[in-house]
């Protein structure tokens, strides 16, 4: 009798190991993963509502107003008459932004 309460005992060892796994994952999912694929989501949308005379930063760090918008890259206009083709990819959310955030309380 006392060995089955022992294979009992360590029969449930396994499945709480188990659980804490799976609840390892469940975290790991909800506070790295899901994150990240919104902030690509958002990333895309800003770059897909992209319009001309919209204040940017690239990725690079490069100022500028975009000029013209094609399916893949945009045109920026960084000085007077000088004008930089990227990729939308390199168009930066965050930094454009904070930009924006500046420019409006001035």
């Amino acid at each position: 009798m006392i060995s089955t309460i022992l294979l009992q005992a360590g029969g449930s060892g396994q499945y709480t190991q188990f659980i804490m796994m799976g609840l390892i994952v469940v975290v790991f999912y909800f506070f790295m993963i899901r994150p990240q694929i919104k902030k690509q989501k958002d990333q895309k949308k800003f770059a897909d509502e992209l319009k001309k005379g919209d204040k940017v930063v690239t990725t690079a760090g490069i100022h500028g107003k975009v000029v013209d918008i094609n399916d893949i890259t945009i045109l920026i206009e960084v000085d007077n008459g000088v004008k930089i083709r990227f990729d939308k990819s390199a168009v930066s959310l965050e930094a454009s932004k904070v930009l924006n955030a500046v420019v409006q309380k001035a």
